[in-house]
């Protein structure tokens, strides 16, 4: 358990989600014979009693570094002016989160109740509380630590996606208030610079199956390290000999060894059955497209861009709480389509959007989900379409944004 709350805790600074010390230091706690913590802390008496008040084996508790620390204290004071929880409309929120509860307490008892409902609490508690300092997430686990990481990674990437969604709604509307505008402004500078170059690949051809599985561990390693990803969201897979090798679902994108299924294009063997939720997509995008390589990964400003839809068309949507799986208006972002559809098979499923969008373009943005890459032959070329997508929406955000603000000024 040592060695799990020590990786854990480096992965979250790694993520750069945290730091390696001062207040951003994640603080994580494993239960197996006895209870261990990667370090110590203050907060450790409270999170003890919280531990004694579930039916849980692990506590992961960060206070985000910049600009999540910001963005998250700013959401959490707003909802603790309503009803007391962030709201976020992307799709890890919606299938994995559900809300994300705030509170304004660093109290055993108001932890253990929001943890009994939700996967997470966040901390923020009054600017002039001088005893604790947020804001501040915790997450719990049941079987390892991992949980609880994937949890705080998936809480920071909504609430980055939700402040970023809003203000462009905002601006669209007119409603944008001083707060958000001086927000904005103070945390553009922590944003990470655009990356133009791609990294090196293995090169193709792939002369045998071993080769074929160092190069979807490379790739998934790769969407990762350029922060392409959150936590260990998205999905791999290369077709090979009449075979599509495929991330199993849940599996880390950074660590995929021993994590990758070698399903039958015919079906003839049950080894689909761990993979990635979103295996018939992909499997349907390689016989309309005969790609080989796909990637699936997070980028930010792609799934921002995804949601952003002209206000007086969303006042008259017919569709409103479902339009990320029922939008019926054909959108893109430059050239790149982007498609509704929920994880998954069924009427409505992604099986039956993404792959007929793949056939007209090598890319394709699913709505508050993600970006779906493909390359004919290696995943050289499907990486280099995801970085060069996710640049050009984040160009085409702060356009949009200057364009606004300049008109309202």
């Amino acid at each position: 358990m040592e060695q799990l709350v020590n990786k854990y805790s480096d992965k979250l600074v790694q993520a750069k989600l945290g730091d390696t010390d001062g207040p951003s230091q994640p603080l994580i706690g494993g239960l197996d014979d006895t209870l261990v913590w990667n370090r110590k802390a203050a907060e450790i008496p409270v999170l003890e009693n919280v531990f004694k008040g579930l039916n849980i084996n692990s506590l992961v508790f960060l206070r985000p570094k910049e600009p999540y620390g910001s963005l998250i204290r700013f959401l959490a004071e707003n909802a603790l002016k309503s009803n007391g929880l962030i709201q976020p409309k992307d799709c890890e929120t919606r299938t994995f989160l559900h809300d994300l509860p705030v509170i304004n307490e660093f109290c055993p008892d108001k932890i253990i109740h929001a943890l009994k409902k939700r996967k997470c609490v966040i901390i923020a508690p009054k600017k002039n509380n001088k005893d604790f300092k947020g804001p501040a997430i915790i997450a719990h686990g049941t079987v390892s630590p991992e949980q609880g990481f994937i949890t705080i990674s998936s809480v920071c990437f909504a609430s980055f996606i939700k402040f970023f969604t809003d203000y462009l709604e905002a601006l669209q509307q007119g409603l944008a208030k001083t707060d958000e505008h001086r927000l904005f402004d103070a945390v553009i500078p922590f944003l990470e610079p655009i990356q133009t170059a791609s990294p090196k690949f293995i090169s193709y051809p792939f002369p045998d199956e071993e080769i074929v599985y160092s190069a979807i561990i490379e790739a998934g390693k790769k969407t990762v390290e350029y922060g392409l990803v959150d936590s260990f969201f998205g999905n791999v897979s290369y077709f090979w000999n009449g075979t599509l090798y495929i991330s199993q679902t849940g599996s880390s994108l950074d660590e995929l060894s021993g994590c990758i299924d070698p399903v039958p294009m015919d079906s003839s063997t049950s080894a689909g059955i761990t993979a990635s939720s979103e295996l018939c997509a992909h499997m349907e995008t390689i016989c309309r497209t005969g790609c080989k390589a796909i990637l699936h990964g997070h980028p930010k400003f792609c799934v921002i861009l995804s949601m952003d839809c002209d206000p007086v068309e969303k006042a008259a949507c017919n569709f409103k709480e479902q339009c990320h799986i029922k939008c019926p208006k054909k959108r893109f972002v430059n050239c790149t389509p982007i498609v509704p559809g929920e994880v998954g098979t069924g009427p409505l499923g992604l099986c039956n959007t993404l792959p007929l969008a793949l056939t007209q373009a090598n890319a394709a943005i699913v709505y508050g989900h993600g970006l779906f890459t493909i390359g004919k032959n290696n995943f050289s070329e499907a990486f280099q379409t995801m970085l060069e997508i996710e640049n050009l929406c984040y160009s085409t955000y702060f356009k949009k944004i200057r364009l606004l603000r300049n008109m309202a000024s």
